[in-house]
């Protein structure tokens, strides 16, 4: 890839962040620019494209460590809670990256449109790192300068959203993505399961119930859901309602036991275990660290 193509996708990004900050206006994409390391930030990665055009980053989904940085990607195919950290950044050479998300529906549609379906991956893969296709830098610089002309912004940037995942689609790692728009594949199914898990995170959790929502065996769906989100059913609960937690102790600055007991623990103690176990520090402690000013759950 030409270095001067992503310096001009750099010039792009670090104009539009002085003018909109982390959120510009237009739905599911991110901005980031920092100028040091960061400590880590706890996230859900959405389905999402996400790049580095400068500096470097490392994910943590599960027990696996993802580093990608400049002109390189990741990309989810579901919703993954994940720890990030920012790993390379200075004043002279901010990090830079971004964050798209991905419609499923809309690969849904353009697998229906190209007329004929690959068959279903043998592995059952969420995750992937890989360079930042030439291809996809056209689309990309044309959508960012689209920010600056909100008259043409709604009618057009679905356009460009549409071209950026037939450009994905069509990549080294189209396969993991198609799998989205196939209703029956073992993605799909553990992809609606994910969802389940997320609109009713503050439940108690049975899991031969999520297998029968998946179909699947009990033993299948505890391979299929280990191998697609790296972690068991419990665990990414956990994670959700920690997070949730996390949110609701910044937001509403409420009592520790009362947030527990709203996101589904019977045990303030163990709800104060378990966040001290994710966060480093118990809950009270870490709401007003927070307070003080660290972003939390920021994608991109």
């Amino acid at each position: 890839m030409p270095d001067s193509r992503l310096d001009r996708l750099q010039a792009l990004l670090h104009r539009q962040w002085t003018r909109f900050g982390h959120e510009p206006p237009l739905e599911g994409l991110s901005l980031r620019v920092e100028n040091q390391p960061s400590d880590p930030i706890h996230l859900v990665y959405r389905a999402s494209f996400c790049a580095v055009l400068q500096g470097a980053k490392r994910s943590f989904v599960g027990e696996r460590m993802f580093r990608y940085d400049k002109g390189k990607c990741l990309i989810a195919s579901m919703d993954l809670p994940a720890t990030a950290q920012i790993a390379e950044a200075s004043p002279d050479k901010p990090y830079m990256a971004f964050s798209l998300e991905i419609d499923p529906a809309m690969i849904a549609d353009l697998v229906l449109e190209e007329g004929h379906t690959a068959p279903e991956a043998a592995g059952l893969t969420t995750v992937a790192i890989g360079a930042l296709d030439a291809e996809l830098l056209d689309p990309l610089e044309r959508l960012f300068a689209l920010l600056d002309a909100p008259r043409d912004l709604a009618v057009l940037a679905p356009l460009i959203r549409r071209e950026i995942v037939w450009r994905l689609l069509n990549g080294p790692h189209g396969a993991m993505l198609r799998q989205i728009g196939l209703a029956d594949s073992r993605m799909a199914r553990i992809a609606r399961v994910v969802t389940w898990i997320r609109n009713h995170f503050d439940e108690p959790l049975r899991v031969p119930d999520l297998a029968a929502r998946a179909g699947m065996s009990l033993a299948s769906f505890h391979r299929h859901f280990r191998a697609a989100t790296g972690m068991s059913p419990v665990q990414y609960q956990k994670q959700i309602r920690l997070q949730a937690a996390r949110r609701l102790l910044l937001a509403d600055g409420a009592e520790v036991a009362s947030v527990g007991y709203a996101i589904g623990y019977e045990s303030p103690s163990q709800f104060s275990r378990d966040y001290r176990r994710q966060f480093g520090e118990p809950p009270g402690r870490d709401a007003a660290v927070m307070r003080s000013g660290i972003m939390v759950g920021v994608e991109g």
